[in-house]
């Protein structure tokens, strides 16, 4: 109990789902939360203030301290409105857990621009928002001596670090967010701040639609809050770890290694020139039979 104690930490997409248990975790751990969620629906529609203030109801029962904030994550204005709220309302600010998401999965063929946008937006603007404006906070405190140890979780998924038929949008905007994770790491580290990310996998609201998810026997392993401790580690002050991407699912955490070489082909192109395609045709085709293995956890199940 309060390994997050006096740590200011605001959650995305807290009203329900991993987000929730995040927020309620954190509370329990001493921290002071925000809870965010615009209340939509699971395709990103509508909102609803209920979620995010009955979680923060729930805190309060538990003699904990929360807000609830209701601004959509993608909004430019509103998650400005998101960090200055925190700050208000606790002093400061310590944890970004960008978690909020949506699902609009199609088939590419039959994918509407609308579909791809949504989600793209949600996922990949929704996480640049908020940290673009708690990094400029941080910078600001900073450069006024400040020297407090801030972390930003970022949420990724298998979808894309992975692949999943279906969900091309989804996936694309997932993939770019473990690359956001990798560089804004090595961006904010002089701010004291590290960036990591999760790739969860749990039965929530917009899980349990799959037809793969439903047709599992999971039992606690794809639980909710099997996801939140690991996040409440990255979100400690003394956490080492900076710039890593991990599936996290059950009791087991995985670290990903992002892109790696595994093969080549190489001409001297300053003795004999560019490749030509008939070069390429005989000498690159090989490519298509390296063998390289994932190492998906979810290929056992």
């Amino acid at each position: 109990m309060d390994t997050l104690k006096g740590r200011v930490a605001i959650i995305t997409g807290a009203g329900r789902g991993i987000g929730r248990e995040h927020a309620l975790l954190f509370a329990r751990e001493g921290a002071k939360v925000l809870v965010n969620d615009l209340g939509g629906d699971p395709a990103g529609t509508g909102a609803d203030a209920s979620p995010a203030q009955q979680v923060v109801d729930e805190i309060t029962a538990l003699g904990g301290h929360a807000v609830a904030n209701y601004d959509d994550v993608t909004d430019w204005d509103g998650a400005k409105r998101m960090v200055d709220q925190a700050i208000d309302a606790f002093g400061d600010l310590h944890v970004l857990v960008n978690n909020a998401g949506i699902l609009r999965d199609r088939m590419l063929v039959t994918m509407e621009e609308s579909d791809w946008d949504a989600v793209i937006q949600v996922h990949l603007k929704g996480h640049f928002c908020p940290t673009r404006h708690a990094a400029a906070y941080w910078r600001e405190q900073t450069k006024a001596g400040n020297e407090a140890k801030r972390s930003v979780i970022n949420t990724s998924s298998t979808s894309g670090l992975f692949g999943n038929v279906g969900q091309s949008n989804y996936g694309a905007a997932k993939m770019g967010i473990a690359a956001f994770t990798i560089i804004t790491a090595m961006e904010l580290s002089r701010l004291n701040t590290r960036v990591n990310a999760i790739a969860p996998a749990a039965m929530t609201r917009l899980t349990a639609g799959l037809a793969t998810a439903e047709s599992m026997d999971v039992g606690n392993s794809m639980a909710p809050g099997a996801i939140s401790p690991f996040v409440g580690y990255l979100a400690t002050e003394d956490c080492p770890i900076n710039g890593r991407v991990f599936f996290v699912m059950g009791g087991g955490i995985h670290l990903f290694q992002p892109f790696a070489i595994i093969d080549a082909i190489e001409k001297d192109v300053d003795k004999d020139g560019f490749w030509t395609i008939e070069e390429l045709q005989e000498q690159a085709a090989r490519l298509a039979d390296v063998p390289f293995n994932l190492n998906n956890p979810l290929d056992k199940m």
